[in-house]
């Protein structure tokens, strides 16, 4: 028992110092970060591509930002799910109001049963450009661009040695629902690994048009799941780098409960399982982040009952020390991101003493529903994402049960929750 415990002790402080160099080279990275932006003759004809399923709680602001960009030359291409769709009049509301004439809203013509109905959407959207876009940008109903946004993703891909561009999400802390305070702990440190596996954020992306045609990237976004981990392995067998422009951490307000956010991280853990380029790295990651800490709390207390006080004394303590470190650079991160979001002229959230308990309390929870969640999803071969069911069974065996339109009925009662 006490090799036990001391291996349990020496674990947790050795991965809690690996997260820390970790977190420091992100953090390092965010604030060395100078990307010159390129110039108006610089940018390449831009197709930014929104592919839309139900009415997302911010969709009217995040279609106003994409049609108010400082960038000389784009077009928004939206394709939505259906006519009959909540998202089509809130659009259309939207563009009305502030009178803009480069865009173009498409419904989805073709339903494939053999991928999801975002790759659908993809497919028929970047099918139907022509040859005079060079870049394509994705984006997420979520996302609220800040007016630099086109220009800041595009202006690394003027390197040749580029391929492709990305950012990423950034939840805040503050909000009422649990499931959002967990999903918040989550993303800390989603957004450490997907810097250093280099893994794009469809919710934030743009790729140069020449490596669309070039690759097999439709083809496999006409048999796949999931539409941005899988680009990773078709930019790299190309030779060309994956650029996180750490400007475009963008923040997002939705809300999410317990039971939204668990079905959502199953699903979110089947794609990496799909899709990630490390997965292997991302399961000893979780087994260190979940497996150590769950265990080391549970035999604390199972020593406590058998009043073995030392023992019990001193996994609690590491415990402790783990726990508090891990908030330690939760408030580190959260600083070094707020500064980034106020350049973008948006409010960052106070961070109050009782969000700061909160943070703690949620970062075992975090652990807990993680846990539990990657266990559900070992043998998970059933998705429900949208009112849509998808039957899973490989990378490139995906089979759509039965599609029908998206309905207000459908939307959730809160109108900050997420879908």
């Amino acid at each position: 028992m006490e090799d036990l415990t001391t291996f349990l002790s020496k674990s947790l402080i050795g991965w809690l110092v690996i997260q820390v160099c970790l977190t420091l080279v992100f953090f390092w990275y965010l604030r060395s970060y100078k990307q010159p932006l390129s110039s108006d003759e610089q940018l390449p004809k831009t197709a930014v591509i929104l592919c839309l399923r139900g009415a997302d709680p911010y969709l009217p602001n995040c279609v106003r930002s994409l049609l108010k960009q400082n960038y000389p030359q784009y077009d928004l291409k939206l394709i939505i799910d259906s006519p009959e769709d909540p998202a089509f009049k809130i659009v259309k509301e939207a563009i009305t109001e502030i009178g803009a004439t480069n865009f173009q809203i498409s419904t989805l013509r073709t339903v494939r049963h053999n991928c999801s109905l975002k790759c659908s959407s993809l497919v028929q959207a970047v099918s139907d450009l022509d040859d005079s876009y060079q870049v394509v940008a994705l984006v997420d109903a979520d996302t609220i661009v800040h007016p630099n946004w086109l220009r800041e993703l595009v202006s690394p891909l003027t390197d040749d040695k580029v391929g492709l561009t990305t950012g990423n999400r950034w939840y805040v802390p503050t909000g009422k629902y649990w499931g959002s305070l967990v999903r918040y702990a989550g993303n800390v440190s989603s957004v450490v690994q997907m810097f250093l596996f280099q893994v794009p954020w469809g919710g934030s992306l743009a790729i140069k048009k020449e490596l669309l045609n070039q690759t097999e990237l439709l083809k496999k976004w006409g048999e796949a799941f999931g539409d941005d981990m899988l680009m990773h392995k078709i930019i790299k067998k190309h030779g060309l780098r994956i650029k996180f422009v750490p400007s475009l951490l963008m923040v997002n307000r939705e809300e999410s409960d317990l039971t939204n956010l668990f079905a959502s991280v199953k699903r979110l853990i089947l794609c990496s399982r799909l899709y990630h380029p490390n997965w292997l790295a991302l399961v000893s990651d979780a087994v260190s982040s979940i497996l150590f800490p769950t265990v080391t709390i549970i035999l604390a207390l199972e020593l406590l009952l058998a009043t073995e006080w030392n023992a019990s004394v001193s996994l609690f303590k590491s415990y402790s020390i783990y726990t508090i470190g891990l908030l330690l650079l939760m408030l580190v991160m959260e600083l070094g991101v707020q500064e980034v979001i106020r350049s973008q002229g948006q409010v960052t959230p106070q961070v109050s003493l009782t969000t700061i308990i909160k943070m703690l309390i949620a970062i075992p929870l975090t652990q807990w529903v993680y846990g539990l969640a990657i266990l559900s999803s070992l043998w998970m071969s059933t998705v429900t994402w949208r009112g849509l069911t998808y039957k899973v069974q490989g990378p490139w065996n995906v089979h759509l049960v039965e599609y029908h339109p998206y309905q207000w009925l459908d939307q959730p009662i809160d109108g900050k929750l997420s879908l």
